[in-house]
Order: structure tokens, then sequence, then C-alpha cells
């Protein structure tokens, strides 16, 4: 009788993790951003319609790089976790907080019971009053969750666009800057065209647009305008 092969569950993890942090390299880059007006998510996709960038509840954002088919199901999950919960509670108990840490569950239940990883890096985003109450969530594939500030990038050329958003990122920065920064950031050292898709969470939806809901989309051709305005407007 054959022994089955040992593998040590050191190892195991260890091949899971380079396997996931493979497939995650090849995802294009991904910059979530806060900044005076609200929080910019910028993009690197050349689909119109596989958004890598969702809305999840009121002021609260997702955005994620690796395989969509995984990455879209965990959205929809948040989706229906914060409806369900802001159905039964109240819409305030609907916090970034609550719903990165049951992603971090999914995604370690995932990496450690499964055959295979989730080859996949999120971000939940909730904006707040102002920049220092923004909360950007960092989720890897393994369930670790990190609470980070100023920005997040994701991606297969992480390291090299969070170079460039370190040297240009500015607390008082209007959209405009910041969606500048991050696409040059994401654009650095590149000979193609990049397609960018593009969103944000507005600070203060509620009194510009009488909505509570901050999430909303850049169009084309706001886009450009953003890209093309090579003049600073703090006064707005």
């Amino acid at each position: 009788m054959t022994q089955p092969f040992y593998v040590s569950p050191e190892q195991l993890m260890k091949d899971r993790a380079d396997f996931a942090r493979k497939g995650i390299a090849r995802g294009r880059s991904v910059v979530v951003v806060s900044c005076r007006e609200g929080i910019a998510l910028v993009a690197e996709n050349p689909s119109p319609s596989l958004h890598k960038i969702g809305e999840i509840y009121d002021r609260i954002a997702f955005a994620a790089v690796g395989k969509y088919n995984e990455f879209e199901s965990l959205r929809q999950a948040g989706v229906r976790y914060a409806d369900v919960r802001g159905y039964s509670y109240d819409r305030e108990d609907v916090t970034g907080r609550g719903l990165a840490s049951v992603y971090a569950q999914s995604l370690g239940a995932v990496f450690t019971a499964e055959q295979k990883p989730f080859e996949v890096e999120l971000t939940v985003a909730e904006v707040g009053g102002g920049v220092e109450e923004d909360h950007l969530f960092r989720l890897t594939f393994d369930g670790s969750i990190a609470d980070e500030s100023r920005f997040v990038v994701m991606g297969g050329a992480a390291e090299r666009v969070a170079e460039t958003m370190v040297r240009g990122w500015d607390a008082q920065a209007s959209y405009g800057e910041a969606i500048r920064l991050a696409a040059a950031a994401l654009r650095e050292d590149r000979t193609d065209p990049v397609s960018l898709e593009v969103a944000v969470l507005d600070r203060d939806a509620e009194t510009a647009r009488g909505v509570r809901r901050a999430f909303r989309r850049i169009t084309e051709d706001e886009l450009h305008r953003f890209l093309d305005d090579s003049t600073t407007d703090r006064a707005s």
C-alpha cells in the first residue's frame, strides 16, 4: 500500500500564498485615494462593463484586483450583507469596518479550508466628514486586514505606483488633482495606453446632490476634463 504524499502545513500555506500572489500580480493596478472632496477610486481597466470598482452602501465603496469572478462574488455578498443589516437594524449600523471584517472572515476561511485560495485583493472605502475620518481597509487573499491612511494601491505594479503616490499625495487636493496623480502613477513607465475606470465617494453628497448615496461613477467626458485640466482649484 502506497503512503500518501505528505506536505507540511507550513509548506501548504506558503504554496497557497505564492499561488494567490502570482494571480494578483497579473492584475492591473487600482488606486484608492482620500482627498478634500472625498475618496477617489481609480482603476486601470480596459473593459467598459466588467467593473473593478463598485458601490456597497450609502458611503461605502469597493475596489478589487485579481480574478473578476471571485471578487465580483465578494462584492455581491457585501451588498447583500449591507442591505440586510441596514434593513434589520439601522442604516448607520452598516460600516466599512463591519464589512471589512466579514470579508476578512470569508477570505481567511477560503484560504485555510478550500483547495484553492481566492486570487484577489480588496479595498473597502468609507468616506467620512473629513480626510482624517475616512476609512480605507485593505484585505489580502488570506484574510489579513489593514486600516490604511491617505491611499491604497493594489495590483501587479503596486510598489512602483505607491512611490509616485507618496511623493504627490496632498490632503487638500481636489478630485481633479487626486485623479490626475493616480492616473500619472498608473501610467508611469508605461508605453502602452492606459484605460481608466474612475468613481468617487462624495463627502457632501447630501448637501450637494440631496442624496445619501455618496458613490458616483465619473463619466468619460468628466474624466477627460479632470485629466486635461492642469490648473489647481483649492477654493472650490
